[in-house]
């Protein structure tokens, strides 16, 4: 396949890649998903995901159906790469994309269930024994030699188990004498060290080359020993240049012209005739050695292959299971045709999450698997319409089944306690953005719409349709995807504080309630985030009015603010604030 017929990779992009890695290597890089090889090349990051994330997941990409599930699986990717133990095993994971199928998926997600046991067995030492492998690895730059070590390392920390079955499948024996070999050998030279006579036969050479550069040194420096004629100075310059260079006399006396028309040109030419001796000399042995090597790694060939093709794999799996234990994430059950979760966690998060249960369409969860005090989780409605208070959590809630649904589509583990998965062909999330811009709403239908009209089946994650129209009208354009989610066999959850304002809902759908229940003493809102199954949520603007009328601190402003506080209910207000025990200042 060329170049251009990889997706993104344009004229200009191709010459690029051609001009800094050559047409095959780009291919390889780019099936490999080396990102770091494109942007090294002179591809932008960005652009590099996004050619290998097409090219390695086909048309995965497209179940992403708008920017902001892109925006969710990229935070998702990115979170999981921190967790990397290599530079290539990040960029693997920045490529990731949804499987084409759920026995790719469950086969994933054995490959990490299996790295997470192995890793979960270490003790602390030697999880950092084993990050500290993987650190010289990357350092070394991924030879094979760096591959060879690091697979001697992470046997010597104790890394076992079914996905790293290639680590007690070598021959350790072999495998340090290839380890050794292979130190010394750079492509075809052969590094100091590795032979004590290569090394000395180099340090003649280097030290003759140095005199052979600066013969007219030589030569006074004989003339200052005295020498008459010219025998006795051919002898002395022998001799000199035998001690200089560590050559024996003879060697030297071996390489001097027969005739020299003066005693700068004997010098010279000894001196190059013994360059170009110890020249081939050093080749000789050189070869000699490298054969040597050679043999040794040749003799564990099928060890060292092992090793070099284990590394990326194993630091891949490695690092998922990295993350899916810092976040203590639980394998989903694939199938039905909804998304359950129990106690689920939303990982962007920071700080103490409360944890949600919920769920949307048809699934499996028994209430064995529920939380304590609850026996039973609502099962068969195609769509939820999720109200209640501001600031209570629901977007974060869609966010969080758009996490989850990705995660298993992905064939990752999910931040829950217990969860089912179905099978989606598209996943549309939509956060709120305020604007009447008439180009916004048309947008915005631009991008949810086609996914729920089309033959797949389709998530749908809407909220607050209401901020892109004026509320009348938004109450009937809601009106019409829910009934479109409901007839198109769709599953859907849709935020909205106009939820008195749809017409009655198709009897798939249900209505739950997210409530505030008051002020802390600090007056932040306290709000069960909880939804309530079947109840209809209220925004409780009071809470708000009284925070503040309590923050208020000018008179004026707080007038302004109780005025407030007597349209939304000051019976409800006062009450709030007695709640919180707050007096205001000065009274």
């Amino acid at each position: 396949m060329s170049l251009e017929g990889y997706w993104g990779v344009g004229p200009k992009t191709a010459d690029t890649l051609r001009e800094s890695l050559g047409e095959e290597a780009a291919v390889a890089a780019i099936e490999s998903a080396d990102v770091r090889a494109l942007t090294d090349a002179g591809v932008t990051p960005g652009r590099a995901t996004r050619i290998l994330r097409r090219a390695t997941g086909e048309g995965a990409m497209d179940a992403l159906a708008t920017r902001d599930a892109r925006s969710v699986y990229d935070d998702l990717l990115d979170l999981a790469a921190e967790y990397a133990v290599t530079r290539h095993a990040a960029d693997r994971i920045r490529v990731l994309t949804p499987l084409p199928d759920r026995a790719a998926r469950e086969t994933r997600l054995d490959e990490v269930a299996a790295a997470r046991d192995a890793w979960e067995r270490l003790g602390e030492s030697s999880r950092e024994a084993v990050v500290a492998a993987f650190d010289e690895y990357d350092e070394a730059g991924g030879t094979d030699r760096a591959a060879v070590e690091a697979v001697l390392d992470l046997r010597a920390a104790g890394l076992t188990g079914d996905t790293f079955d290639a680590l007690g499948g070598v021959d350790e024996t072999a495998l340090r004498e290839a380890a050794d070999a292979l130190r010394y050998l750079d492509g075809d030279e052969v590094a100091t060290g590795a032979d004590d006579r290569l090394d000395r036969l180099r340090e003649r050479r280097d030290a003759a080359a140095e005199l052979a550069d600066s013969a007219l040194d030589v030569v006074e420096s004989v003339r200052e020993r005295g020498a008459r004629d010219a025998d006795a100075f051919q002898s002395a310059a022998v001799e000199y240049v035998a001690t200089e260079t560590g050559v024996g006399s003879a060697e030297v006396r071996a390489v001097a012209p027969d005739e020299a028309r003066d005693a700068a040109d004997f010098v010279g030419e000894t001196l190059r005739g013994l360059v170009d001796d110890l020249e081939g000399r050093v080749t000789d042995r050189a070869a000699t050695v490298r054969e040597e090597l050679r043999s040794a790694v040749d003799g564990a060939d099928t060890d060292v292959e092992t090793a070099v093709g284990a590394v990326d794999d194993i630091a891949f799996r490695l690092s998922l299971a990295r993350f899916a234990a810092a976040h203590e994430l639980i394998r989903p059950r694939l199938g039905g045709d909804g998304v359950a979760v129990v106690a689920a966690r939303n990982l962007t998060l920071q700080g103490e999450v409360q944890p949600i249960t919920y769920a949307v369409g048809d699934h499996d969860l028994a209430a064995g698997e529920l939380e304590s005090g609850r026996t039973s989780l609502p099962a068969g409605d195609r769509v939820t319409v999720l109200t209640g208070a501001n600031s209570g959590g629901k977007t974060t809630l869609l966010e969080t089944l758009c996490q989850v649904t990705l995660l298993a589509a992905m064939g990752l583990p999910v931040p829950a306690d217990a969860a089912t998965v179905g099978d989606f062909d598209s996943v549309v999330f939509h956060r709120r953005h305020a604007s009447f811009n008439a180009g916004v709403l048309e947008s915005t239908l631009r991008s949810i719409v086609p996914p729920l009209s089309g033959d797949g089946r389709t998530l749908m994650l809407v909220d607050e349709f209401e901020a892109i129209t004026e509320p009348g009208r938004a109450a009937d354009l809601l009106n019409g995807l829910v009934e479109l989610t409901v007839d198109r066999g769709a599953v859907g959850v849709y935020v909205t504080h106009l939820a008195e304002d749809l017409s009655p809902l198709p009897d798939a759908a249900r209505i739950d309630g997210i409530f505030a229940e008051g002020l802390t003493d600090d007056l932040d809102l306290r709000v069960d985030y909880q939804p309530r199954f079947g109840s209809l949520g209220k925004s409780t603007p009071e809470f708000i009015v009284s925070r503040l009328v309590a923050n208020a601190d000018d008179r004026t402003d707080r007038r302004g603010f109780e005025r407030l506080a007597a349209a939304v209910g000051e019976e409800a207000v006062q009450q709030t604030l007695a709640d919180g025990d707050w007096e205001p200042d000065g009274e």
